[in-house]
């Protein structure tokens, strides 16, 4: 065979290779990102946890010691995914004993608020006891591969208004591990440090990968990190998979999410079992090998945020449930409910509960695009919207001695409120270098002083909100958008009160310009924007007249 013959062979080849790989560009792109986390982060088998032993003996008595902290945060939990206020999942088998436990013995707080309807910002409110829009931290970070395909995912016949996606913007930004919170933030395990604690995180972060913006670089002496997104590999025999076709999100983490966390920066390994129960067990660990010095924990759960996967051992003791999505969801709440009471009984048997505060929370509302109406009534909208739903979390609390056991705490309460009160808790003064947004709560909770009042604020690009002596003010002006509720009569956002009472528009209005005209510009620029349906969940059909509202990410 001549050299021209078999370069033309070459070039047919190529060709024809190059006509397959843009006939399956989107199943290439969709599967890109694992593909990538398959080459360049090998998974090891399981591995034990080298927790750093702490005292053999304590220098005092527990009771003169600064007290543990520990911040158990679940992942798009919503308010009704909980029996603590009355509703929940009860009837259907699903109480949350442990959660209610915290209440029964501390605080339910109840108007509890996350610091955002998104992951990043409002862990960032956590860490930091500031607005995040202070130091650029808007959006949550996403994915290129994702952004490539989110179009094309979310696109469907009976889509009214469809995904938008700025494609030069999304080819132009920076790595997804760069994108986080940055170093020059002072946050609560650094400050913590001043007073000799010992600091630990367990789960996931989503505040940057890179070594500046890891738990071990923001005040954290060890982190057991999530990596990935499973919680078991799918196709293991320990786990139950309740995949949503209707769902673009769900359509990307499948083929791209995989089961693997790492120890202070280390190479990936394989936990021994169901994610949430690993670090549950890890967390047990951890406490008893700190429990002669203070400690923080801060223990973020992925329970119970997407793809829905449930031990087969919870998804079995449920039975009853018939729908096969409700109860993969109801056995995933059951494992975080069981999580909290395994911390609570280790505090006990180690002689800790009684100079621990303890903290539970969500970071966000539930999502619409799991198609279950129930998970935040009464309240509308979900995550990624600024309505109730989005944002209204459950928020308890327990500190025996500190707290007076089942304190109903009437005013609202945010995640920027976490870090002045446990440093409050553990003698350490606030930074006076920075503005931070969030109050102690103890005076309140203890009645040494009357409930505060003041103006909450939540953002995400032009989608901006404001909450002052129960009214709220919703306001997007880019899509000639806004709401107004009088919550003290109309806690779930029926009525529109935008046309009938221009007098409170315009006083919230000013307030809220106030707020964000000295921030600074974001980070990171949006380049999704996408429209979620504020009453109906994403496997219900759109209509033309349904209330919709924007994220941008």
């Amino acid at each position: 065979m001549t050299w021209r013959k078999k370069l033309l062979i070459l070039l047919m080849f190529m060709c024809a290779a190059g006509a397959l790989a843009y006939a399956n560009r989107l199943y290439l792109l969709q599967y890109s990102l694992g593909w990538y986390t398959d080459w360049h982060h090998p998974r090891s088998p399981p591995q034990a946890v080298p927790w750093m032993q702490g005292p053999a003996a304590a220098s005092a008595p527990v009771a003169k010691r600064p007290p543990n902290i520990i911040v158990i945060l679940a992942d798009d939990l919503g308010y009704n995914d909980v029996t603590t206020y009355g509703g929940g999942r009860a009837a259907e088998g699903v109480p949350t004993p442990n959660i209610d436990a915290i209440a029964r013995d501390g605080v339910r707080f109840d108007q509890g608020y996350a610091g955002s309807a998104v992951c990043t910002v409002s862990r960032a409110a956590l860490m930091t006891g500031r607005y995040p829009w202070r130091f650029g931290v808007e959006f949550t970070p996403t994915p290129g591969a994702m952004a490539r395909v989110a179009g094309n995912l979310h696109a469907a016949k009976d889509r009214l208004r469809t995904v938008k996606i700025d494609q030069a913007l999304a080819n132009g930004a920076k790595d997804f591990n760069e994108l986080g919170m940055p170093a020059s933030e002072q946050t609560l395990p650094e400050l913590l440090k001043a007073r000799g604690y010992h600091n630990l995180h367990i789960g996931k972060w989503h505040l940057g990968s890179t070594p500046e913006m890891r738990p071990n670089n923001q005040g954290f002496d060890e982190t057991l990190f999530m990596e990935s997104g499973l919680y078991l590999p799918q196709n293991d025999p320990r786990v139950v998979n309740a995949k949503q076709d209707f769902d673009p999100i769900d359509k990307f983490l499948w083929p791209n999410m995989r089961f693997g966390v790492s120890y202070n920066g280390g190479k990936w390994f394989e936990p021994n079992q169901y994610l949430t129960d690993y670090f549950t067990d890890e967390a047990v660990s951890a406490i008893k090998r700190n429990k002669n010095r203070p400690f923080f924990m801060y223990l973020a759960h992925w329970g119970v945020h997407t793809p829905l996967q449930a031990s087969k051992a919870d998804y079995d003791a449920l039975g009853q449930i018939p729908d096969h999505r409700r109860r993969v969801y109801g056995a995933m709440i059951r494992s975080v409910d069981r999580s909290v009471g395994r911390v609570l009984q280790t505090l006990k048997e180690e002689g800790l509960d009684e100079n621990t505060l303890v903290i539970f929370t969500s970071d966000n509302g539930a999502p619409g695009y799991i198609g279950l109406p129930e998970v935040n009534q009464p309240y509308r909208g979900w995550k990624l919207t600024l309505f109730e739903g989005g944002l209204h979390v459950p928020y308890v609390a327990k500190w025996p001695g500190h707290i007076p056991a089942g304190t109903q705490y009437k005013a609202p309460v945010n995640n920027i409120d976490i870090l002045p009160t446990a440093l409050s808790a553990a003698g350490v003064a606030l930074p006076t270098d920075r503005v931070i947004d969030g109050v102690n709560l103890l005076p309140f909770l203890q009645q040494k002083k009357k409930q505060p009042q003041r103006p909450l604020f939540w953002r995400d690009g032009s989608y901006r909100t404001v909450q002052s002596e129960g009214w709220k003010l919703i306001a997007d002006p880019k899509h000639q958008q806004q709401w107004l509720f009088d919550l003290n009569t109309d806690a779930t956002e029926k009525n529109n009160l935008a046309q009938t009472r221009p007098d409170k528009l315009a006083e919230l209005s000013k307030i809220l310009k106030a707020h964000h005209a000295p921030m600074p510009p974001a980070l990171w620029p949006s380049f999704i924007e996408m429209p979620i349906m504020i009453d109906k969940t994403l496997d219900q059909k759109e209509a033309p007249g349904d209330e919709v509202t924007y994220w941008e990410n």
